[in-house]
């Protein structure tokens, strides 16, 4: 599966300004398709394990905090060349930088408050998604499940 999946997360500023439908319509626009979703907030101890790669960052208290200000959206998509494809759709971390058209462009209010996240690679993809799914609970278009 690897390859045609990736992982995003509808961050709270996005949520809370009432983003989720516009997002999840560009998304699915674009081709991808939904195999596992839900609205769920955060725990301090699992954003901090979910990004425990940058602990040692100066960034990273104020990361789990935001992170766990209010709710997510987070899915798991599948289309083919999906980690490549939706960092284009999203765009550039910093919506300054972002191309015209794309979330992060339309969406996102500042470089920490960035309306999504998605998966950097592959291998983070199934990682980042198995962190948030059971694979029990990831679907194709005909309801079979795919764990």
């Amino acid at each position: 599966m690897a390859g045609n999946i990736t992982f995003t997360m509808i961050k709270p500023d996005a949520v809370k300004n009432g983003h989720i439908g516009n997002i999840l319509k560009m998304i699915t626009d674009a081709g991808f398709r939904i195999v596992a979703m839900k609205f769920t907030r955060m725990s301090a101890a699992k954003a901090s394990k979910f990004y425990d790669i940058h602990q040692e960052r100066p960034f990273f208290g104020e990361l789990v905090e935001f992170m766990t200000s209010g709710p997510i959206v987070a899915a798991v998509l599948q289309k083919e060349n999906a980690v490549e494809e939706f960092r284009k759709l999203i765009g550039a971390t910093n919506p300054a930088n972002a191309e015209e058209g794309t979330i992060r462009k339309l969406y996102a209010t500042s470089l920490g408050e960035n309306a999504i996240h998605g998966a950097d690679s592959d291998e983070n993809a199934l990682r980042e998604g198995s962190f948030h799914f059971a694979t029990s609970e990831w679907f194709d278009a005909n309801g079979n499940c795919l764990g």
